[in-house]
């Protein structure tokens, strides 16, 4: 058996290809970022030829870089966002890509609120439809897009996609499809009242066959190893929704665990051993075979300061050319003051409102960019706080959490989310959580490890903790409140903005 394990990590925006040893050391990364259309307001897809285009090359890049020779790779692993919607037709041809950004069905969940949708589906997924769920995208296309609809072969996830093209095999692993909102949560399969309650009992043939996340997918064909240079037959495992790789990664593994992620996408989740809380919270399977993840979760973290970065600081360079570290280095000048400028980071709307919308508010003539940029930053940890604290509610405890994602690279950053959680805050080392968890799953499935446990003890290693600053947490506790009120306030001018965008497009939604 080969001596390395490749992780393949398939977010909304970058596919990245990682090789690791069996201690996580990282032999070769290489990354690929895509591009998102985004034809009507609310609308966000991508293109399917251009991501297995961009997973080719960094397969092969990863490869060229680390100098080990193809059967040398022991197994393959991969993550990806959940939800949206990935779709092949009935020739398994690529048909459909929406990202998890997306919020064009905002108006279909309002109106399964008053219908009570929810009720129905809550007791038997613990989830309930919000706009880029993979299920309520589905009864959108198949009420607004009956032709697209109707050439649907299969659905499933990014990650799966890359699956497919790897293998051959159309198949999806628990951990996505549970975060789905998509299985029988308790009993881990699907169920065909669930797909009723969503108005999708005509769909059961679309779902693919169900595997766990260490298991044998398929193997690399002839043909992908001709164009990545993989050796044909290396074997692939099913992956996983890539918020629970994150943790696995990052060494969340334990009951009681909490993962942070500030991401694309906000992600607080907590290992718990039962799928009943006292909710609602939203929940999905762990890694396992046995355990769950309460988690809370939406488009809201450190793709605020992507978007900052690329539209107004991009000429910010430190000596090392990041723009990144620039903007930090600004927020980090900045003393915390009462009046200082308050951020909403709902720039792809919020968890159950697609209708919010980011903004700056409280801007005064002496603010600096230096203070905007730590509104933002404080902004998306109260953001965090918000879903930590449903987590709480429902039943969930922990007294510390890992953070990973983009936002775990600033040196600021992960002291403002101790802060404001109040809570200590670890950040391992690899920076790439995604796919080292994926490379644990696929080492776990070929044998390597005994268990996902053994596995993250072996290739997990904790660089830097935060303690919480005792002398800020007033500070916090009353600008996190602002928030909560100023979210209250804008949520009906929100509505209204977005009910005059929708006239001016003429889009149904």
């Amino acid at each position: 058996m080969g001596e390395y394990l490749l992780g393949l990590d398939a977010g909304n925006t970058v596919i990245k290809a990682v090789i690791f040893d069996k201690t996580g050391r990282e032999l070769a990364r290489a990354g690929e970022e895509g591009h998102s259309r985004m034809p009507y307001p609310g609308h966000v897809e991508r293109d399917l030829g251009e991501l297995w285009a961009n997973a080719r090359r960094v397969i092969r890049a990863c490869l060229d870089e680390a100098g080990v020779a193809a059967d040398d790779i022991a197994a393959i692993g991969c993550a990806g966002h959940g939800n949206g919607l990935y779709a092949l037709d009935r020739n398994g041809e690529p048909l459909l890509g929406i990202q998890s950004l997306d919020t064009r069905a905002t108006a279909m969940v309002e109106q399964w609120s008053t219908e009570e949708v929810g009720e129905r589906t809550y007791p038997i997924a613990r989830q309930r439809p919000w706009p880029s769920q993979t299920p309520t995208l589905l009864a959108w296309l198949k009420r607004h897009q009956p032709d697209i609809f109707n050439r649907i072969g299969t659905i499933f996830f990014s990650k799966d996609f890359i699956v497919n093209r790897l293998t051959d095999r159309r198949v999806s692993d628990v951990s996505d499809m549970s975060g789905a909102g998509l299985l029988d949560l308790a009993n881990r399969r699907y169920d065909r009242a669930l797909m009723e309650a969503y108005g999708l009992s005509d769909c059961m043939d679309l779902l693919p066959p169900l595997i766990e996340s260490a298991d044998i997918a398929g193997a690399v064909t002839e043909e992908v190893a001709q164009e990545t240079g993989l050796a044909a037959g290396t074997p692939v495992v099913g992956g996983l929704f890539d918020v629970v790789a994150s943790a696995l990664g990052s060494g969340v593994t334990r009951t009681g665990s909490a993962s942070i992620i500030a991401g694309t996408w906000s992600i607080n989740q907590v290992i718990v051993d039962g799928p009943d809380l006292d909710g609602p919270v939203f929940m999905s399977s762990t890694f396992d075979r046995k355990r769950y993840m309460a988690m809370e979760n939406s488009a809201t973290s450190a793709a605020n300061l992507e978007w900052l970065v690329r539209e107004f600081f991009e000429g910010g360079r430190t000596a090392d050319g990041s723009p990144f570290d620039a903007c930090c280095a600004l927020a980090a000048a900045i003393d915390p003051a009462a009046d200082d400028p308050l951020y909403h980071p709902y720039l792809y709307g919020a968890q159950q409102d697609g209708h919010a919308r980011a903004g700056f508010y409280g801007i005064a003539g002496w603010h600096t960019k230096g203070h905007l940029i730590r509104a933002l930053l404080e902004g998306v940890a109260f953001g965090h706080r918000q879903h930590v604290e449903t987590i709480r509610k429902a039943g969930a405890i922990f007294d510390k959490a890992v953070l990973s994602g983009g936002g775990s690279r600033s040196r600021l950053w992960p002291q403002i989310f101790a802060d404001v959680l109040g809570v200590p805050v670890s950040v391992a080392v690899s920076q790439e959580t995604g796919a080292l968890g994926a490379a644990i799953a696929a080492g776990t499935g070929v044998g390597l490890f005994a268990d996902f446990t053994e596995g993250a003890d072996a290739m997990v290693r904790i660089d830097r903790h935060y303690e919480p600053n005792e002398a800020l947490a007033v500070h916090y506790d009353r600008r996190y409140a602002l928030y909560r009120d100023m979210t209250e306030a804008m949520t009906p001018l929100w509505r209204r903005l977005s009910a005059s965008a929708e006239a001016a497009s003429g889009v149904v939604t």
